[in-house]
């Protein structure tokens, strides 16, 4: 199957773990050493604990969203700013183009190609089915140290389990997700291979200003 159908679960996957790592950060540091002892759950835990939270703010909100799509961007990029590490999943898009790369050249791209994803596919949020249950299966730590991943299921109604994998790592006093695997289809692996033949003729920030321009968008029908 192709990757475009299922953009708004990648999406909607990344919101979904995105609030519990920075709220559990924030209440850890401010109550102290004891309580963020206390308060070490593991991520897979936090978030199966979170993921219902956020469907159903979507589910509540769906008519004042449909009715204005500036507070269901507001949502949607207040939720993934939290914990979706946009630098470090740019750098692994960008590949052997982000070798030597500056920070802010890889920011810049961050930017534009989050704020393509949203435009183009945040609106496809309103038709996500809401009335899943998340099942998480392992949690195993990735190679050479780099984080761990979670691997879980959306559970539907009269129909098969959709695999999902979030691949995490510790910034700070907490966990950022880098990368969200639906149906073992990554969400790097598949936009690092649309922009290759781009970043290979253009500059980074050039690229980035097609993407801001509308010039060229993130295109997830690339992969699967």
């Amino acid at each position: 199957m192709t990757f475009r159908p299922l953009i708004p679960l990648v999406l909607a996957s990344a919101v979904l773990a995105a609030a519990p790592f920075a709220a559990h950060a924030q209440s850890a540091q401010a109550a102290g050493p004891a309580a963020a002892t206390m308060q070490g759950e593991s991520p897979s835990k936090l978030v199966l604990d979170n993921s219902q939270r956020v469907l159903s703010t979507l589910d509540a909100r769906r008519a004042e969203f449909t009715a204005d799509r500036g507070k269901l961007q507001a949502f949607i990029t207040g939720e993934f700013d939290q914990m979706f590490d946009r630098e470090y999943a740019a750098r692994q898009v960008l590949g052997r183009h982000g070798r030597g790369a500056s920070d802010a050249d890889v920011a810049v791209f961050a930017d534009a190609l989050a704020e393509s994803l949203m435009r183009r596919y945040g609106s496809s949020l309103l038709d996500f089915n809401t009335r899943l249950r998340v099942r998480v299966k392992s949690e195993t730590p990735l190679p050479r140290g780099l984080g761990v991943k979670v691997s879980s299921e959306m559970l539907r109604q009269g129909g098969e389990p959709i695999p999902v994998d979030y691949l995490m790592r510790r910034a700070g006093n907490g966990w950022r997700v880098f990368d969200v695997m639906v149906e073992g289809v990554s969400f790097v692996q598949t936009f690092r291979q649309q922009f290759d033949t781009p970043l290979t003729r253009k500059s980074i920030r050039d690229v980035a200003a097609d993407l801001r321009a509308g010039r060229m968008q993130a295109d997830a029908g690339t992969g699967g």
